[in-house]
Formats: C-alpha cells, structure tokens, sequence
C-alpha cells in the first residue's frame, strides 16, 4: 500500500488517481509529450453524411496551426521543436487530434500515419476519432499500427445519455458508440474514452452514471473534462440566451472525486481538467486557473481519504 493510503501507487508526485505522466514514465522510462496535428480531415456530423455543424461545443479543430494545409512532417518538427525548447530530447506522441481522424481514404490515412513512424523520437501515435467510423478496412490499417507502435484510439463519448447525445448533436448514438468500442477491444487495442461534464440538461447523478458504465467497458484511459464555452460555438448562443447554468469550481470536484472512485484503478486519467483556448473562452472563468482545479482535486481526494477505483 502506498502513501496516500490507496492500494496503487499512481504517480511519483502522490497522486491518488492513475496520471498519465506516471503510465508515460513507466511505459517509456521518461517523461512523454503530445505533438499536434491536424491533416485537415473533417467529420460526419460536418459535411452532412450524418450532421452539419458539428457538436454543439464544436469550434473546428485544435487551434495549433493556422493552416491544416501544413504537411505532417512540417507540423510534427514545428511541434517537436516547441516541446524541445522546454524539455531538451523529449519524445512524443504524435497526436491526431482535430476533427475525426478516420475519416478519409484508406490510402491517405496509411500515409499520414505511417510517415511519422519514421522520426526516432516518436513514440507511439494517438488517435482521436468517433466510434461510428471504424470501417473494417480502418480497423485493418489500425491493427497494422497497433504491431508496430505503440497505439491509442481516442473516442468522443462525452456522455451515454442517448438524449443528451441528441441534444449535442453528435449525430453517433450510443449503440453505435459501444458497437465501435466493442471492435477496438476485440482487436487489443488500446482505447482512450473523452467525457464532458456540465453537458445541458445533466444533473451529477447522470455525470455519475456516466463513468459507472465507463467503468465496466475497463478503456485504457479516460479524459475527464468540464464543458468549455468558446466563442463562435452553438454552445456560446445558447448559454448567453440563458439556456442551462454551468457547474461551479466546487460541483465539479465533487463530481470528478465520484467519477474516480468507480473507475478501474488500472485505467490511466489521460486528462482530469480542460485546456481551453483563454482568448476564446467565455465561461467557466475558474477552468481557466487548472493549477487550482487540480490542486482543489488532489486536496478532496485526501479530504475524503478516497482514490481512484475505492468504490
């Protein structure tokens, strides 16, 4: 048993939940950094193959580049040579992040991701992507990636309520959400699930029930994150027409606190608050302070004497 009082030891800074920083050290034996692209791909729920205008909290992408016109190779040395300014020789995961990044011809994907294998200090490839668009030819091309690298599929689940899925406009239903899932597992590999709270329309109980059936799926990670507002979204109409009250700093504790107490202690919190664009956010004013949502985390988690996986 560890310090903390929990029976997993999850990071060397005393954490009480699984930090990605202590799977990334473990795995590798150094520190891990996420490097950034964006190829320009679009999304069902954009084009209209199955929605237009994306979710509701959708602003179009990363906000990395000021152009996906960018190559790969360009944008993956601009990101390396960001990440190396801070941290000399670090190695990366090379993280396809905008939009939905399986979303194209078979022949693109197998370029874009395979050309990144090549760098020495690439690690591994994550993927982010929606669960409704894992065609058997995709998830052939994965498995390929998954034998020689190391793989992660990020999937945009953000809730299980099919009606707040409707309300978003993700235009994925929950079957079909669990049907890709399913496919990923029964493949081995691994899968990073994204969820929301604050989403309109939940209350805790259903942001609680939410990470209880993620918890019995068993993901390899989770990203836990408050709903950002950001200028220029749907979301942002909504919410400055008075249509639903966001989560205080203190309720989503709270909820954060709930949600890691059922989650798999083996399952690695990939994100445990938002990182989101301050010259474009408009509420919740406190996201903006991560250092104080962490620290008001870590601080409850010891308050209750809790930990990840505890229930």
């Amino acid at each position: 048993m560890s310090q903390n009082n929990s029976p997993f030891h999850y990071s060397s800074d005393n954490k009480r939940y699984h930090t990605l920083n202590y799977y990334n050290k473990k795995k590798y034996g150094e520190k891990v950094f996420k490097a950034v692209i964006d190829c320009g791909f679009s999304c069902p729920n954009i084009d209209g193959t199955k929605g237009t205008g994306g979710c509701i909290f959708c602003d179009g992408g990363s906000g990395y580049f000021t152009s996906p016109l960018l190559s790969v190779a360009a944008q993956l040395e601009a990101e390396y040579k960001r990440i190396s300014a801070k941290h000399k020789e670090s190695a990366v995961i090379a993280y396809f992040q905008a939009n939905t990044n399986t979303y194209a011809p078979d022949r693109k994907l197998r370029e874009v991701f395979f050309s990144v294998l090549d760098y020495p200090y690439v690690k591994g490839i994550s993927i982010g992507t929606r669960a409704d668009c894992l065609s058997d030819e995709v998830l052939d091309l994965l498995s390929e990636l998954n034998n020689v690298t190391d793989l992660t599929v990020e999937l945009g689940l953000q809730s299980v309520h099919d009606e707040t899925i409707r309300y978003i406009n993700r235009c994925c239903t929950h079957a079909e959400f669990l049907d890709g899932y399913k496919k990923l597992k029964e493949r081995h590999i691994r899968t990073c699930l994204h969820i929301i709270n604050g989403l309109p329309g939940e209350d805790a109980e259903m942001m609680i029930e939410t990470s209880r059936q993620i918890a019995e799926l068993a993901p390899g990670g989770v990203k836990l994150q408050m709903l950002h507002v950001i200028r220029g979204t749907r979301l942002a109409e909504i919410y400055e027409n008075g249509g639903f009250t966001l989560l205080s700093r203190d309720e989503y504790i709270d909820i954060i606190v709930r949600q890691l107490e059922l989650l798999p202690p083996e399952t690695v919190i990939e994100r445990i608050t938002g990182d989101g664009d301050k010259s474009k956010l408009i509420a919740p004013a406190w996201s903006a302070d991560k250092k104080s949502v962490l620290g008001g985390i870590d601080k409850e988690l010891v308050r209750r004497n809790t930990w990840q996986g505890k229930r």
